[in-house]
């Protein structure tokens, strides 16, 4: 097949930047596709560090300025790796330019934010996701067919944990990811939100939700993120942290089903806890990330003395994305969640249409977030609005 080639302009190099450009990089070794990406661009404004990361990940070429980027005709699809307070702008400044967006979670700020997001990308037709990666794990996709196809019957319950433990120590810096300016909520819009597009991909729409917020350590000193999720301190002032710790909430869905949620950076010994459990009329599965191969599936109609959860290696050409890689058995990593996910974009961008989840998602996403915010406010539930 002879693949025609879209180039591609990052916009951030750091934790997400380096997940990207692994994917990109790996993405035709794994896929066949029509189109195939070329690492054309990178963008960040500290040029010693953007001209080492473009070297180190591969990028041809560097610009210690976004819209400059954007503005480069060599360039056909701009991937926003920032922080969350300049999603919004880059991205419509991209979809008015014309180019295709992939944009990393949460979508913005503010709903009015994501609402303009959507519209610009709408507007101008392009091609459009955001990077909810957990989605794209063999055994979450597997998880989606076996409820798709009823084996689970009428779902009832999701219970989904996303607990982290890299923030507990009161020194631990104030990052942008603690700073509400930049990045909106804490916890909640920074793994919650996986949580809740997990949600909708698996059990449906999401009609209320009533919730709690809390913050356990007021002040922290100044710093900044110095690669992964690791930090340093950058002087001896101590600042304000006006963002939340944790965050849980009740959801009711459209369907009926009933969903329990918890997000926290406090749970200590859970370096990535990002985990379900969804209870059917017929059956129960659960998923936990830091055993990302692995699903655990209960049937009611299993015979008497049989009947428990069994465990799935997902790792079988049955299992979706699982055979582009392995023989059964040889797990994939947090890495493959990425080259899935873009896998899946370039397949849209070959046919002219925005894969799910897309920026339609991340509003509805970012609806849900602000009904939290807007509960735990008033104590009452909140309905998400259409």
């Amino acid at each position: 097949m002879v693949s025609r080639k879209i180039r591609v302009g990052m916009i951030g190099y750091q934790f997400m930047g380096k997940a990207h450009s692994h994917a990109y990089r790996d993405l035709s070794f794994y896929f066949e596709h029509g189109i195939e990406p070329v690492l054309q661009a990178i963008a960040g404004r500290n040029e010693e560090k953007v001209k080492k990361a473009a070297k180190q990940m591969g990028w041809l070429s560097y610009e210690t300025d976004w819209r400059k980027l954007i503005e480069r005709d060599d360039i056909h699809l701009i991937d926003i790796v920032t922080p969350n307070n300049t999603h919004a702008e880059i991205a419509i400044a991209a979809a008015e330019a014309g180019k295709h967006v992939l944009c990393e979670k949460p979508l913005a700020l503010t709903v009015e934010q994501a609402e303009r997001m959507y519209e610009a990308v709408t507007k101008n037709k392009v091609i459009h996701m955001i990077t909810h990666n957990y989605r794209f794990a063999p055994a979450v996709q597997y998880a989606k067919k076996l409820i798709r196809d009823g084996r689970l019957g009428e779902i009832r319950h999701i219970r989904a944990t996303y607990l982290q433990d890299w923030m507990m120590d009161p020194n631990f810096p104030l990052v942008w990811r603690l700073r509400k300016e930049v990045t909106g909520t804490g916890t909640l819009g920074d793994i919650g939100a996986h949580s809740i597009d997990l949600a909708r991909f698996l059990v449906g729409e999401i009609d209320e939700v009533i919730g709690t917020m809390k913050t356990f350590v007021k002040k922290r000193p100044t710093g900044e993120m110095s690669g992964g999720l690791s930090a340093k301190i950058e002087g001896d002032q101590l600042a304000d942290v006006d963002v939340d710790d944790t965050a849980a909430f009740l959801a009711h869905f459209e369907n009926g089903a009933l969903g329990v949620f918890e997000a926290t950076r406090y749970a200590g010994g859970n370096r990535n806890g990002n985990r379900f459990e969804i209870n059917g009329s017929k059956g129960s599965l659960r998923w936990d990330m830091e055993k990302m191969n692995l699903l655990e599936v209960y049937f009611e109609d299993d015979e008497p003395g049989l009947q428990g959860f069994r465990t799935i290696h997902c790792t079988e050409e049955h299992h979706p994305y699982a055979g582009a890689y392995w023989p059964a058995g040889h797990g994939i990593g947090y890495e493959h969640t990425f080259i899935n996910l873009l896998s899946c974009f370039m397949d849209g961008i070959e046919k002219g249409e925005s894969p799910s989840p897309n920026f339609k998602d991340g509003l509805i996403n970012q609806r849900i977030l602000e009904a939290v915010v807007e509960s735990t406010e008033t104590r009452s539930w909140v309905k998400i609005p259409n």
